[in-house]
């Protein structure tokens, strides 16, 4: 139970009567204000009583904004964030001349009156009578905390903290009010360890903690006889008063302090001499606000962390309470993130891609059977300058990512290859797979409305001499475009959304899939997190996990610690252990002998796929063990650069792949997350291999000039989406012929219809 008050042996409406009609009949001072004449009040004390009386009884008292301290799973510290940066102590951890200062300059009567002071009120009136202005104020300790409580309840509407500072009557009585309230609640220390708490110091610190933070990188339990000096003599004017601006004025000022604390008895004159004497001894630490200061390159999973709290109605059922929760702080955030995965992110990414590249990479890694987030990164860093960004690259537009995403190309044909499994369509499908053809039409979706190829549009091949017949395992591996597309012709387009569904396959502005031929190759934007997510539930055998990012949050409220719920990941079968098993091995011969060697580990079970799209805007390589799953991305944001003749990491290439420049990128990821970890196998499933024919096998490399058929037909679709946008557009004549200018932001989507078709 808080100490109770008696406010000196009279009634809260005594004690304001008798305050009030002293400053009124005086016609001066009320409760820190300079009144000219008696007139000014308007009201005669039996009124202003009437009116005090009328006033709401019970003080909001709003919990104290704190800082958010965002940690990785293993308790080190990522960032803190807040809208005001202080920490909350008890009294004990402030130390005694921290106390005693304050008291000193500001209320020096303190232990001695109620919620006002009347002597300090005659005090003030005799010095403003004499200086004819308003030189001095009577404000308690008391009065002030009410003030300083009102601003907090404004939080950062301007107008309300002019409301809850400006200089009038009602403002005054109300204040008044509230003051001998708290007095008649708590005990003179808490009333005083919640001023030191509240009160703004100066250099965006909020209590005397963060202040002793701030100015001398240390605790307010160790502050020295000048540190607490100094720092009570910044509560009158922070700015003016700033020792790291104004020295000499800060000097002057705690010197005053110390003149003070002896005039009061609190020290001795030899004590303030020579505490006078001493330099500032400034240690100033840097505030270090927000994500953009995150640690191990963490500060767009951070960001994602944050939006994560603010979009999730587990926090609160409306953005606002939401936004209220996260902005009072006081949270302790213990994240998915794993040190030694978000290091090997960054060094991979390092090491692959420079930040002053004319393109970008993202990478992000997931564990299956859990969706939590164990690293995401990006070449160009967090920031608003040169070579940086805001944008999260591996996340969809709604959590700070691109506008649509990226175009996947060829890492979409494995949804195609589970959902035609799933159909029950063998191992060993074959289809001709001509090096060129016409979409097959027409072709089934869901709404039994089917797509049909009015304007006999054909894709390719990476080569003329790849063609068939292939049987599955080898089209895979080869990412031959007319086989998936054949594929896809044969199932049915619904069996591949279901499947699709099943995984949260979404664009990157959060639509679905359209139901077109097209979608086989990739040419739809989607997110390196949801792709790499979509990729874990094969490495699970089927079990798809919603991603998390969060482990677990405490708040702060007074003295106690309250743990809040988190979001948890949600786990769902999205296809049979057969089919899971089935795609594992077919992707493992990608690694082992396909387009993605380069990407392949060493002494684990391992599988993936490559992708690269028309023009070769985006480059991709998805691949995962049984235990951990990655996605990495190299494209320009914009949309605007074709990796052709382009150096990357300092390496030329004449033209990019997605084995050859995202794979390498997830290759030394993986391998530096895993380091240490168990290599489980994979439950793989017997596929015989077809009998060989006469003829190479062609370009092992995952792209060529065609891609999905979104261009010309001929040369790769420079025209970018040509063919795509009259499939989606159900034969419109110009089918999205101006990709090459990549939309107005980001990935541009001409008509919604994805510019970008898969290559193999």
């Amino acid at each position: 139970m808080p100490k109770k008050r008696s406010g000196g042996g009279l009634s809260p409406t005594q004690q304001a009567a008798k305050f009030l009609g002293v400053s009124v009949l005086a016609g001066a001072l009320l409760a820190g204000i300079a009144l000219p004449a008696f007139g000014a009040l308007g009201l005669a004390a039996k009124g202003s009583v009437e009116s005090f009386d009328e006033l709401p009884a019970n003080l909001k008292t709003p919990p104290l904004s704190q800082r958010t301290t965002i940690l990785d799973a293993a308790g080190g510290q990522i960032a803190t964030v807040y809208s005001r940066d202080r920490t909350v102590v008890d009294l004990k951890n402030i130390s005694p001349y921290m106390q005693k200062a304050i008291i000193a300059i500001e209320d020096s009567r303190f232990y001695e009156h109620g919620a006002v002071d009347p002597k300090g009120v005659l005090r003030a009136l005799n010095q403003n009578v004499q200086s004819s202005g308003v030189s001095q104020g009577a404000s308690t300790l008391t009065q002030q905390l009410v003030k300083n409580v009102a601003v907090e309840e404004a939080g950062d509407d301007p107008t309300k903290v002019a409301q809850a500072t400006q200089q009038t009557i009602g403002r005054k009585i109300k204040e008044l009010k509230y003051a001998i309230q708290l007095e008649e609640e708590l005990s003179k220390k808490k009333i005083l360890e919640n001023y030191l708490n509240i009160t703004f110091f100066g250099e965006q610190a909020y209590g005397v903690e963060a202040a002793s933070q701030r100015y001398f990188s240390t605790h307010a339990k160790d502050l020295a006889l000048p540190q607490a000096a100094l720092l009570a003599g910044l509560v009158q004017s922070p700015s003016f008063y700033d020792p790291v601006s104004h020295p000499q004025a800060a000097t002057e000022r705690r010197n005053t302090v110390l003149k003070r604390m002896a005039e009061v008895g609190d020290i001795s004159a030899t004590e303030a001499a020579t505490a006078q004497k001493a330099p500032l001894g400034l240690k100033v630490k840097e505030p270090k606000n927000g994500c953009i200061t995150a640690a191990k390159g963490a500060s767009f999973f951070c960001k994602y962390v944050e939006r994560v709290f603010l979009s999730d109605p587990v926090f609160g059922k409306t953005k606002e309470e939401r936004a209220k929760i996260w902005n009072r702080g006081g949270l302790t955030i213990r994240t998915t993130l794993q040190p030694q995965a978000q290091k090997s992110v960054q060094d991979s990414l390092k090491d692959h891609v420079y930040k002053s590249d004319k393109v970008a990479a993202a990478t992000t890694l997931v564990e299956p059977g859990t969706g939590k987030i164990l690293g995401m990164g990006q070449s160009k860093p967090y920031g608003y300058g040169k070579n940086e960004t805001e944008y999260n690259y591996s996340v969809s537009s709604s959590m700070g990512g691109s506008n649509y995403g990226f175009p996947t190309g060829s890492t979409f044909k494995p949804f195609v290859a589970a959902a035609a499994l799933e159909e029950g369509r063998p191992v060993n499908q074959q289809y001709s797979s001509p090096y060129q053809m016409e979409y097959p039409s027409p072709v089934q979706t869901c709404d039994n409305k089917p797509w049909v190829n009015n304007n006999g549009e054909k894709l390719e091949n990476e080569s003329e001499s790849e063609k068939g017949p292939y049987q599955l395992k080898k089209a895979m591996e080869l990412s031959v475009n007319t086989y998936f597309v054949q594929m896809i012709s044969d199932i049915g387009l619904c069996p591949v959304v279901k499947m699709t569904d099943a995984l949260h396959v979404v664009q990157g502005n959060g639509d679905k899939l359209p139901e077109v031929p097209a979608i086989a190759l990739g040419s739809k934007g989607i997110s390196p997190l949801t792709m790499a997510t979509a990729y874990a539930a094969f490495a699970s055998r089927g079990m798809y996990c919603t991603p998390i990012a969060i482990e677990s949050i405490t708040q702060k409220v007074g003295d106690q610690q309250k743990s809040l719920e988190v979001p948890k990941s949600t786990c769902s079968r999205a296809m049979s252990e057969k089919t899971a098993d089935t795609v594992n091995t077919l992707l493992s011969g990608v690694v082992d002998s396909g387009t993605g060697q380069q990407a392949g580990l060493s002494g684990r079970a391992n599988a993936g796929k490559t992708g690269t799209t028309d023009s070769r805007k985006n480059a991709w390589f998805v691949g995962y063990t049984p235990n951990l799953a990655g996605a990495v991305w190299v494209g320009s944001a914009t949309q605007k650069v074709e990796m052709t003749d382009i150096t990357i990491g300092g390496v030329y290439h004449a033209q990019v792949y997605g084995g050859d420049t995202p794979g390498p990128i997830w290759r030394d990821a993986m391998t530096g997350a895993l380091s240490g970890k168990e290599a489980p196998p994979f439950n793989l499933v017997n596929i015989p291999n077809p009998p060989s024919k006469d003829r190479g096998d062609g370009d092992k490399n995952d792209d060529g000039n065609n891609g999905d058929g979104n261009g010309n037909g001929n040369n790769g679709g420079n025209d970018g989406g040509f063919l795509t946008g009259l499939l989606t557009n159900g034969g419109s004549s110009n089918g999205g012929n101006n990709s090459n200018n990549g939309g107005t932001f980001f990935q541009g989507q001409t008509n919604g219809n994805g510019n970008g078709g898969g290559r193999g």
